[in-house]
């Protein structure tokens, strides 16, 4: 395990589902168990083009240069779900792979303050046990319950308090896409009273692969006008099949990115990076 130290930086990224068709995978392709090769698609370079963009540029940037922790906040692999048709394998062992490809080098940057959110079980298994395996095999920091991959961090940035899991209800319509989010804001804060426990001065989800931030005014100890900050993570996967189907994503290009959080004049920020894709041509 690393040395802890304070943080003023936490970078978030979800929803890699690795071994999937339309999410990514390196540039010089993916060994597969039988001994053929996956090579990307031209959508998967340019989705790999952001990607290496938000490491490279976006993230020291956002952060100054200064240490940070990384959290990949849930499904990490596509997994074998629903008949799909769009997985690169059907063999857990090789989008595992492909994973661990992708997120090997993150530990490295980010000095071994490395975290994994279990995600969604129909991608990532029961209990997330894919998941487990893989933060396990990458390193990453155990709860203490000693799980590597976890359903929830507490994570200090600064001297405030960031709640990462990676579910939040959907919507089907954009009128009321902030209305889940807003409310885990909402209801940490009532959660938190109830039992007098400090409430967090962030709360970030995932799931939905759409990026929203709502924040509302929030007092501090010392009686000072604040602010507390609801975040949901864009993804790394375009659109499946699936996507089609859904009221708003239906209609939508997806979204691709992450967020830096960012503690800095003593005031907690959220910095976020988001691409998109062209719309279908015309005809």
């Amino acid at each position: 395990m690393p040395k802890q130290i304070a943080i003023n930086n936490l970078v978030v990224v979800s929803d890699l589902h690795s071994g999937c068709r339309l999410a990514l995978c390196p540039p010089e392709g993916a060994e597969l168990d039988d001994g053929g090769c996956y090579m990307p698609s031209k959508f998967q370079l340019k989705l790999w083009s952001y990607w290496r963009s938000f490491w490279d540029e976006f993230v020291p940037d956002a952060t100054r240069g200064e240490p940070y922790a990384i959290v990949i906040n849930g499904d990490a692999r596509e997994g074998i779900h629903h008949r799909a048709t769009t997985p690169i394998s059907h063999n857990e062992e090789d989008q595992e792979d492909i994973a661990f490809r992708l997120l090997r080098p993150l530990r490295d940057l980010c000095e071994g303050r490395f975290y994994m959110i279990r995600g969604t079980e129909a991608h990532v298994g029961s209990s997330a046990v894919s998941e487990e395996r893989l933060a396990k095999r990458l390193g990453a920091i155990p709860n203490a319950e000693g799980q590597y991959a976890r359903y929830e961090l507490w994570k200090r940035v600064g001297p405030k308090l960031v709640h990462l899991l990676h579910h939040v209800g959907t919507t089907g319509s954009n009128h009321y896409e902030s209305t889940a989010v807003h409310k885990e804001l909402l209801e940490s804060f009532v959660e938190a009273s109830r039992w007098g426990r400090r409430p967090p001065d962030c709360v970030v989800r995932s799931h939905r692969h759409r990026h929203i931030q709502t924040e509302i005014a929030a007092g501090g100890q010392k009686g000072e006008t604040g602010r507390a900050i609801a975040v949901v993570t864009p993804a790394w996967q375009g659109k499946t099949p699936f996507a089609w189907k859904i009221p708003g994503a239906r209609l939508s290009t997806p979204q691709f990115g992450g967020i830096v959080i960012r503690y800095a004049h003593e005031r907690l920020f959220v910095d976020s990076k988001v691409w998109t894709v062209d719309r279908s041509p015309e005809e």
